[in-house]
């Protein structure tokens, strides 16, 4: 008997562990706000040097979903029209308070 109450003890602990594990994960679909530049640069800067071009902007999986799109975005973001983007082109600006 000791051993049913003391396994169904660990059990309800478990359960208990994996729902709390389980209200900490994001919903699935959500958007978790603007991308991080640091981040955006490491995934999509593939040559290394430092600037994303229009060619690994546009490889980027986003991007293949809708290439029009993505072109649009990418001429929207290089302030420059240098052909590619800076840290500081995709990094957000602070929005402006009245």
């Amino acid at each position: 008997m000791k051993s049913i109450t003391s396994i169904l003890a660990i059990l309800a602990l478990a359960a208990t562990v994996n729902a709390a594990e389980g209200a900490k994960k994001p919903e699935a679909g959500k958007k978790k706000g603007p991308p991080n530049p640091e981040q955006m640069m490491k995934t999509l800067d593939k040559d290394g040097n430092g600037s994303i071009s229009k060619e690994e902007f546009l490889a980027s999986p986003g991007a293949k979903k809708d290439a029009a799109k993505a072109e649009e975005r990418f001429g929207k973001m290089d302030k420059n029209k240098d052909g590619s983007l800076s840290k500081e082109e995709i990094t957000p600006k602070p929005k402006k308070t009245k």
